[in-house]
């Protein structure tokens, strides 16, 4: 898992907005509260999910339309810390914490707001491939070289 730490009672222990490098602000929705009155699990997925390829997409990393290289993800966990619910800003910490050949680990920890310590930090690992073949392909090296921009 991603920057949580085990406490001594084998509990982890919620990270630090400073243990990531790149930053993006999602709205909630109103339909992201459950009827327990937070935002359902689901949510804080798909919130990763959009934070991740919005940042590669604002990087010009990833051509969602036209590129001859996508990201599968074929891994993803979360823990969750804090509750987030509408109408509060979530604010997504994220780092490579692996990149490889073909893959890399992303690492998310959402944030309510401006708060220093995450509500729930996640990870997941995209492979990427080759568009037409589903093959997996090397990471490009303007990727490569934004990414160590991130790496922790």
């Amino acid at each position: 898992m991603p920057a949580a730490q085990d406490r001594t009672d084998g509990r982890a222990t919620p990270g630090l907005r400073s243990a990531y490098a790149a930053f993006v602000t999602l709205p909630t929705r109103w339909s992201d509260n459950d009827i327990y009155g937070h935002m359902n699990n689901v949510i804080h997925y798909a919130l990763i999910d959009s934070a991740v390829n919005g940042w590669l997409i604002e990087n010009a990393l990833l051509d969602i339309h036209g590129g001859d290289t996508i990201g599968l993800v074929v891994e993803t966990g979360c823990r969750y810390f804090a509750e987030l619910a509408f109408p509060d800003p979530v604010t997504a910490g994220i780092r490579a914490a692996r990149i490889g050949n073909s893959s890399v680990r992303y690492e998310i920890g959402l944030f309510r707001g401006d708060a220093d310590t995450a509500a729930a930090e996640g990870f997941f690992v995209h492979v990427y491939v080759d568009r037409a073949t589903r093959r997996p392909t090397s990471l490009p090296a303007t990727m490569r070289a934004k990414l160590s921009e991130i790496a922790r």
